[in-house]
């Protein structure tokens, strides 16, 4: 399947960074999203155990066809607590239960949100083909994944996209996977693609985040490393300024400009960078400063892992650790 060249993550409006919006706030931004023409919208179970779903579900009624619907299952809170499960059976009612709170008859992109490293990814893959050939999903995908998991889910059926963590701070899709879904012809769907917040204007002291954000866990934002990553935002708002457009668009201009079938997501729970997030389609951005941007925000430049151990034990997509 063909996929907008850039979506809507829909996460923060009811999970992750701290305390969401109301949900007459979250019905106005999504359906924002659909009057500014947004056309891909990326949901899951997980988000909100599910609230997230909903909140799309009736953000998107009456409005089906003016959007390609991404969902994933694997992960999913269980008496509060996430857990990776990629069971057939446990996808199978993943899948039913995100259908029932779309609203939908089918779901155009499901994604194994992670890979269950207790379960053959086969077994999983497996269980999607199944529902695709149910009619319940259009296509398959994969998140956070590394090159050989793909090609082992690909033995078992079409892979569509591959969504993982892609932006000027975090270049590890660039380690394999960037060339595998170029050369195969799957959309590498990008996530956090302004860095969580860290390339948009918003970021300036990650003392002041919600207790619950999960921003505080990550190591780029603790004491150890947040005041070297800090001194590179002037740079970076220089950049911005010199490009003629605001910091989150700069960073999507580059991420776009690293082939047509990268798709950042970025998300928000605020209308205007909403707007501005999706304006960036139109820019047209200097090459030369496209490339500066790559060089001052870079894995050279940018200190810290992505993860703690506990998020990296989580995940499959190569690391520069390992590639060391």
């Amino acid at each position: 399947m063909r996929l907008p060249r850039l979506g809507l993550g829909c996460m923060s409006l009811s999970h992750a960074y701290g305390v969401p919006p109301a949900e007459a706030e979250g019905l106005v931004l999504l359906r924002g999203a659909l009057d500014a023409g947004v056309e891909l919208f990326d949901t899951a179970t997980l988000y909100g155990g599910g609230r997230n779903e909903e909140l799309v579900g009736r953000a998107i009624a009456g409005r089906r066809d003016e959007v390609v619907l991404a969902s994933k299952g694997g992960m999913s809170m269980v008496a509060g607590v996430k857990v990776i499960d990629g069971r057939p059976k446990t996808l199978r009612t993943q899948i039913d239960e995100s259908l029932r709170r779309l609203r939908v008859d089918h779901i155009d992109l499901y994604y194994l949100h992670r890979w269950d490293k207790q379960v053959p990814i086969g077994e999983s893959v497996g269980a999607l083909a199944e529902a695709k050939s149910a009619g319940k999903i259009g296509a398959i995908g994969l998140s956070e994944v590394s090159v050989a998991r793909l090609r082992e889910a690909q033995a078992v059926a079409p892979i569509a996209a591959v969504q993982n963590e892609y932006s000027l701070w975090t270049r590890n899709p660039e380690l394999g996977m960037l060339e595998a879904t170029r050369a195969d012809g799957v959309a590498l769907v990008a996530f956090s693609p302004v860095a969580r917040g860290f390339l948009a204007d918003g970021m300036s002291d990650p003392g002041s985040l919600a207790p619950k954000d999960i921003r505080r866990a990550m190591p780029r934002f603790q004491p150890e490393h947040w005041p070297s990553n800090a001194a590179l935002l002037p740079r970076w708002h220089a950049l911005a300024l010199a490009a003629g457009c605001a910091p989150a668009q700069l960073a999507l201009a580059w991420l776009l400009s690293q082939g047509e079938h990268v798709i950042p997501i970025p998300g928000t729970t605020n209308i205007e960078h909403m707007r501005e997030n999706a304006a960036a389609l139109d820019l047209v951005v200097d090459p030369a400063l496209l490339a500066q941007a790559g060089e001052l925000i870079s894995q050279a430049t940018v200190s810290g892992p992505r993860y703690n151990p506990v998020g990296n034990s989580e995940v499959d997509s190569e690391t520069f650790e390992d590639a060391a």
